[in-house]
């Protein structure tokens, strides 16, 4: 941290921290990958508990009501102790638009169990020929009386296999964009085949999902039928927004650090550009990342803004973790985890994971063209 707190900063920063050091389960510290539901969903729920799972919502829909820089501290902090990954489809894309969209019955019904860890949610945007190119999505709702009829195939669905429940983008008519609705499916309707994907990184955090004539309540559609478009690009600029927070960044940063507390003390000195090169990109994503949000509170949302700072925070951490393997030398070769004491040693995990955050979201060559078209005025609009 290098910008300049308040005292009431600085104590909120110390209570984060002395909190964690006292609750976060030290097998959970320090690992690459997101656990399994029943290993982390007890964390979740105790985060929970202490007010914090949603800091970027409103106070009087349950969350936290936090400040920029309250949530800059929590990012860091939950970093810098090693905070597993927990799923967060709920907390940062489908809860702040139904926040913002949804009807009083929806938001009664989905947000208490998003805050409470009770439902897990996923994202069902993405198909084997709709990726970047969205509106091009084949998935098809076709109107039943009450219900909207499902059938498609949706990939790169995250957790897609352990959610309860999934929000997704069909089409319910032939134009390319007003022709598609956004819904919200019970994961357990009958027609609902999951499979998980296995990623570079050795994990399954993917998941493809089948619907077969899946009948989902006309009650699930978030907006109007044919209006999902808007309801769709406005969640990826939340979705985009939280990519582009410090959480990566920082999480990076203490995968280096880690590494080189654990070289033997002669070979630290070689690594002090390296880190603190990776210590400014860090605080640069983090600043980005404040006056952003200092515009949005202030009613102020400059074109591309959410584009650049995706693309600045993913391309800042994998910036990081190629420099920490680097830093790994032989080790990054290395299948198993290595160790520093009881502490569990990154050494190519994280780095491996890092390189889908430019696709998430739409992926950055894409926020390119955004950017040169509504910043700079190129290529048409």
């Amino acid at each position: 941290m290098i910008r300049q707190e308040s005292p009431e900063e600085t104590a909120f920063r110390d209570s984060v921290r002395t909190w964690l050091e006292d609750n976060l389960p030290r097998e959970l510290r320090h690992l690459t990958f997101r656990p399994r539901p029943e290993e982390i969903m007890p964390w979740y729920r105790a985060v929970s508990r202490q007010g914090w799972i949603a800091p970027h919502w409103p106070r009087d829909e349950g969350g936290m009501g936090a400040s920029a820089v309250e949530q800059a501290i929590l990012m860091e902090e939950f970093a810098r102790a090693g905070a597993p990954d927990i799923p967060s489809q709920g907390l940062n894309h489908i809860g702040p638009m139904l926040i913002e969209r949804g009807t009083p019955e929806q938001k009664a019904r989905h947000l208490p169990p998003i805050l409470s860890g009770d439902c897990i949610w996923c994202q069902g945007y993405s198909e084997p020929g709709a990726g970047s190119d969205l509106a091009s999505l084949k998935t098809t709702g076709r109107i039943d009386g009450d219900a909207i009829v499902v059938n498609g195939h949706k990939i790169w669905t995250t957790w897609g296999h352990h959610a309860q429940w999934m929000f997704a983008l069909v089409r319910t008519s032939d134009d390319r964009k007003r022709g598609i609705t956004f819904v919200l499916l019970d994961l357990d309707t009958p027609g609902i085949t999951r499979r998980p994907i296995r990623t570079i990184a050795g994990d399954d955090e993917f998941a493809e999902v089948f619907l077969d004539e899946v009948r989902v309540p006309l009650a699930n559609v978030v907006g109007e039928i044919g209006a999902g478009w808007s309801v769709a690009t406005s969640l990826l600029d939340q979705e985009r927004l939280h990519i582009g927070s410090p959480l990566h960044a920082n999480r990076a940063l203490t995968r280096l650090r880690g590494l080189v507390e654990a070289m033997p003390e002669g070979d630290r000195d070689a690594w002090a550009d390296s880190l603190a090169h990776a210590e400014v990109l860090t605080e640069t994503v983090t600043a980005a990342f404040l006056d952003t949000h200092e515009k949005f509170e202030a009613g102020r949302s400059p074109a591309g803004e959410s584009a650049f700072l995706k693309i600045l925070a993913t391309e800042a951490t994998q910036e990081i973790l190629e420099i920490a393997r680097c830093a790994a030398g032989p080790l990054a070769a290395q299948v198993d985890p290595a160790w520093n004491g009881d502490r569990r040693l990154d050494l190519n995990e994280m780095a491996l994971q890092s390189r889908r955050l430019t696709i998430y979201a739409g992926s950055n060559e894409i926020q390119r063209t955004i950017l040169a078209r509504q910043v700079l005025g190129l290529g048409g609009r």
